[in-house]
């Protein structure tokens, strides 16, 4: 959870107000009624009252717009935001080098 509010900014991805975490839910873009899976390509932040408002359609049934398109970061949005934190500066080469320096099977 804390990484898709993290990476969505914690902003509603229907209205693109923000929202303090306690204040957002998550959303299924295209509904798990249909379908759809728990994935990062399918799941947004929303604020409840637009959450309710597109209930069990689609945002095209809804005649909603996502502000953008959902995607599956790289790596982990809460991590990211820490390394932006200039506390944790010397650890970013090391992470970096970790990260990429790994046999992919």
């Amino acid at each position: 959870r804390r990484n898709l509010f993290a990476r969505d900014q914690n902003r509603c991805q229907y209205c693109g107000k923000r929202f303090p975490s306690s204040e957002l839910s998550l959303d299924h873009i295209v509904p798990r009624s249909r379908g759809g899976g728990n994935t990062w390509e399918n799941i947004v932040c929303a604020c409840v009252r637009c959450n309710v408002r597109k209930g069990g359609r689609t945002p095209a049934e809804a005649s909603m717009k996502l502000i953008a398109v959902p995607r599956r970061p790289h790596r982990s949005p809460v991590l990211t935001i820490k390394l932006s934190d200039s506390r944790y500066a010397s650890w970013k080469q090391f992470l970096d080098f970790a990260y990429w320096d790994v046999e992919l099977k």
